[in-house]
């Protein structure tokens, strides 16, 4: 389920999108507060932002400009301020779309699902698997969770992978070594328990210390943090 945040002054106007894209199975939210835009996106770790022009404090373009120095991810200007110049503007401070107020939702909708295909997905490969707030980067083997990141190595990018594509279940530890070793033979089962306890540690450090649950006997799962 993709995350949107919707950053719009009118909270009436922020509500009825956020609504509507819940409608279509969006986990869709909307700010409230606007003296620092960017930490709420930090924080928020949206999949797409929906971003007006006119803020109080500071405008979209201003907090278009301090996103991109943290994140690529993409933004759509929603804006009654729609002449060439601004839609200009918004593209060169790093926008994504733009769409001018106002608008059908329907048209946003179908704005929205282009505009997140294009960034996620590659010949129908998504790009990013997410569980509770965490967040697998597969293109670049990261993970976030609530604005902190962390660098993963093959193997602990790999048995990541492998438990958030199976968030819930309880995954094996033959599966597990067949997918990072391909093989089950020849492979020291300590292996398998060194590379999990070392990427324990990185998940502890971002807040995540309980997240990998072992189940004796059977395997390991991923919960909710």
């Amino acid at each position: 389920m993709y995350k949107i945040l919707i950053i719009e002054d009118d909270l009436t106007i922020a509500r009825t999108i956020s609504e509507h894209l819940r409608q279509w199975g969006y986990d869709a939210s909307y700010a409230t507060e606007f003296r620092n835009v960017a930490d709420q996106v930090l924080y928020a770790e949206p999949q797409l932002v929906l971003l007006d022009i006119a803020l109080p404090f500071y405008n979209g373009f201003h907090w278009c400009g301090e996103i991109r120095k943290f994140s690529k991810v993409p933004i759509m200007f929603i804006s009654s301020a729609s002449d060439n110049m601004n839609i200009v503007l918004a593209m060169n401070m790093g926008g994504d779309d733009f769409i001018a107020k106002p608008f059908d939702l329907r048209v946003l909708t179908a704005k929205v699902g282009a505009l997140l295909r294009r960034t996620y997905s590659f010949q129908g490969q998504v790009h990013v698997l997410e569980h509770n707030g965490v967040v697998l980067n597969l293109s670049d083997a990261t993970l976030t969770y609530r604005g902190r990141k962390i660098e993963l190595t093959k193997n602990e990018f790999r048995i990541l992978q492998l438990l958030m594509e199976n968030a819930g279940r309880i995954v094996p530890r033959e599966e597990m070594m067949q997918r990072l070793w391909e093989s089950d033979q020849f492979v020291d089962d300590n292996t398998l328990t060194v590379n999990i306890t070392r990427l324990r540690r990185k998940l502890a450090d971002i807040g995540l210390p309980n997240w990998i649950v072992t189940k004796k006997g059977l395997g390991y799962l991923v919960e909710g943090p």
